[in-house]
């Protein structure tokens, strides 16, 4: 029966030194692992060495754990290759007191371990942070505390239940208020809590069982010692561990536990209120040392609104947070914290329907404490968020948007994306949005984001849409510019389908496309053909909406749209279809609201240049009706439009024009006409109507008298 052997017995105190000598081609893959091992084992490297060894054995676990990528050489799984000797060096190298660059390959080391060892890797890691604990040596609470800390966002679940394990957070206390201890404990100990504050459970276990030292950090009053030289003061922590438990009790009063039976009315300590804590932080943030736990710290204290109020007014600080940004590697923890700040500056409350207020209302209700009546909070209304979006925008934010979009990941281009459509909403910076390179920013994150991304891809095309909609086409597309207009058609049909992860249909995204598509066919057939091909079933449907803004911004897109001869034979290639649709545009033409109306009248102006959609619509009895009625609107913008269909239906070629005075004549198109000469002031309308009744009435003579 084999067994397995362990690290020191696959290496003999001899085979390390054999296996060197060996050339490498005659090394087995799996002593090829053992003696990669052995090296880190023995460490006195260099860290440069170090990395790359860590970077290798990264690499083996990864290839390893797939059929595809592993070794053709016949071998047992490396990670078997691995005891409680090795696995001991590995996690050493997490250590605080390493470098960087080691601890972070020594994480990606771990990281691939633990994917292909399962409960194995698990096991090992549990006694390796318990024995370290248990023997309670500085030495052995740094190096346990900094893997945690270290490997806490790779296997949360499992270094969650240590961290839970009982009696282990409740002896933090009595830890952290020695009069003699190591600093760099400290250190390790708060770096550790600060990543625990990502897990819930282990946040409501800090909150209780660390928030009252914590505070006694953060109100450290240096100690006074007299010398000979007279008497100078000493804190008992240092700044970084001071730092540290800042951002740790942000993050408690960003995102508070449940409170307990009898503590609802609990005094909280002036520094423990987050807002005492935002001046620390801040001046925190100006310093590189603690510059990304400040920023860390501040991304939750962000979350509420009097930090956000106070954040977005200091205009001193939104450009050092424009710096930074501006200064952080791409996918770098400052980045994306930075990102998450400007993210709760600039984001709206969302907008709810009625059915949504009063669930939200009655939720409010059933979580609120006795003592914390349920209040909506005025420093997230629309007026605030706009003035705090406007700073944001002032502090120079968006071409350094623009150039972490083209190198960031998934996770930061979302929250770009959520910035720009946040500013998107103020209609005054659209234009400026477009010159610093929004658009650009936008298309790229559409097209770049992955499929999965639903949200993130929807909420780039809403913000498109918004500057597209008072934007000039010819400012943003075409000329010096290497963007096609056609690019942006695409991410904007996108929103008139509904968003498969809401439940609740939002008319919002749909308006605004409708609007900015409704712009870009102001240019010519180049951008209206595409619009035609990819997605007139659902203009058709959107005809028929229930919002009447949405119906409106339907007909005025249709209304450009038909300059292109591709509208035009949709309703008038003589197919059912097209008569249906005809049928509604003169509807829609006879509509109540004032600007369907002006657009549909638009629209049927120039389809009746064409002679097969005048006869569609004579073939409708109503159809001269209506559009006699546009010619006696109030509105001389209206009547214009009811002219100039009642003059092309009249002197369409052939049988047709004849029809089209048989039964203009008939639907009372003399006096209709004759009111619109006595209403109007315009020299155009007037001509074009004296034109029409002169067809009507059989006058050939150009000149011939008229009388009304």
């Amino acid at each position: 029966m084999s067994s397995k052997r362990s690290f020191s017995e696959e290496v003999g105190s001899g085979e390390p030194g054999i296996l060197r000598d060996t050339p490498p081609e005659k090394i087995s893959y799996e002593d090829q692992t053992l003696l990669l091992l052995a090296r880190l084992m023995e460490g006195g490297q260099e860290d440069e060495e170090t990395c790359k060894e860590l970077g290798t054995l990264t690499k083996l676990f990864d290839d390893d754990s797939s059929e595809e990528t592993r070794h053709p050489e016949p071998h047992k799984p490396l990670h078997e290759l691995v005891d409680t000797d090795s696995m001991e060096t590995i996690l050493g190298y997490l250590d605080m007191r390493q470098s960087q660059s080691v601890r972070g390959y020594a994480t990606l080391t771990i990281s691939a371990y633990l994917k292909v060892s399962g409960d194995t890797g698990v096991e090992y890691l549990s006694a390796f942070f318990h024995s370290h604990v248990a023997r309670a040596t500085y030495d052995d609470f740094i190096v346990a505390f900094s893997v945690a800390a270290s490997i806490f966002p790779v296997v949360p679940d499992v270094i969650a239940n240590l961290f839970l394990s009982e009696g282990f957070v409740v002896s933090l206390g009595p830890l952290m208020r020695r009069k003699w201890k190591s600093k760099k404990v400290e250190q390790a100990c708060l770096e550790m809590l600060n990543v625990a504050c990502m897990n819930a459970a282990c946040r409501e276990a800090i909150e209780k069982y660390c928030s009252e030292w914590l505070e006694e950090i953060i109100t450290d009053v240096p100690v006074v010692q007299n010398t000979d030289e007279g008497s100078i003061q000493q804190r008992i922590h240092s700044e970084m561990v001071r730092n540290l438990a800042a951002v740790i009790l942000a993050k408690l009063q960003a995102v508070p536990v449940t409170p307990s039976t009898g503590s609802e009315d609990r005094v909280q300590p002036a520094a423990k209120n987050i807002e005492g804590l935002l001046d620390m932080l801040k001046t925190m943030a100006l310093t590189n040392p603690g510059q990304q736990n400040a920023i860390e710290g501040l991304a939750y204290a962000s979350l509420q609104s009097k930090v956000k109020e106070k954040l977005a007014t200091d205009n001193d600080f939104l450009k050092f947070l424009v710096k930074a940004l501006a200064e952080a590697p791409a996918k770098s923890p400052t980045t994306y914290g930075t990102l998450s700040i400007l993210v709760n500056l600039t984001t709206y409350m969302p907008n709810l329907t009625e059915e949504q207020k009063r669930m939200t209302q009655l939720k409010a209700y059933a979580n609120a404490s006795k003592a914390a009546p349920v209040q909506p909070d005025i420093l997230n209304d629309d007026e605030y968020v706009t003035k705090r979006c406007q700073a944001v925008f002032d502090a120079g934010v968006v071409p350094i948007l623009v150039t972490h979009s083209q190198h960031g990941s998934t996770a930061s281009l979302s929250l770009v994306v959520t910035i720009m459509f946040s500013l998107s909403k103020t209609a005054k910076i659209r234009g400026k949005l477009a010159q610093q390179g929004g658009v650009k920013l936008l298309l790229h994150a559409y097209s770049s984001l992955p499929s999965e991304a639903i949200t993130a891809q929807r909420t780039a095309a809403h913000a498109l849409a918004r500057i597209l909609i008072t934007t000039n086409p010819s400012h943003v597309f075409g000329g010096s510019n290497p963007i096609p207009l056609t690019s942006a058609i695409r991410p904007l049909l996108t929103l008139l389908s509904d968003d498969p992860t809401v439940e609740h249909r939002d008319n919002l995204p749909i308006f605004e496309s409708l609007l900015a598509l409704t712009n870009l066919a102001s240019t010519d057939d180049t951008a209206r053909n595409p619009i035609i091909r990819l997605a007139f079933p659902q203009i058709e449907e959107l005809f028929l909406s229930n919002n009447k803004m949405v119906t409106r911004a339907t007909v005025e897109l249709v209304c450009n749209l038909m300059q292109s001869p591709e509208c035009v034979i949709k309703f008038a290639d003589g197919s059912k279809q097209a008569s249906h649709r005809m049928h509604i545009l003169l509807a829609l033409a006879d509509s109540e609201d004032f600007a369907t109306r002006r657009a549909a009248g638009g629209a049927l102006a120039s389809l009746t240049e064409w002679d097969t959609a005048v006869n569609a619509i004579l073939e409708r009895d109503r159809g001269p009706v209506i559009l006699l009625a546009l010619c006696k609107e109030d509105a001389e913008e209206l009547r214009h439009r009811g002219v100039v269909c009642i003059m092309n239906v009249v002197t369409a070629p052939g049988k047709v024009g004849e029809w089209g005075v048989t039964k203009v004549k008939e639907a009372g198109g003399v006096n209709a006409l004759k009111d619109c000469l006595k209403k109007s002031r315009s020299q155009e309308v007037l001509e074009i109507t004296v034109e029409a009744l002169k067809k009507i009435l059989g006058s050939t003579e150009s000149n011939a008298p008229l009388t009304i």
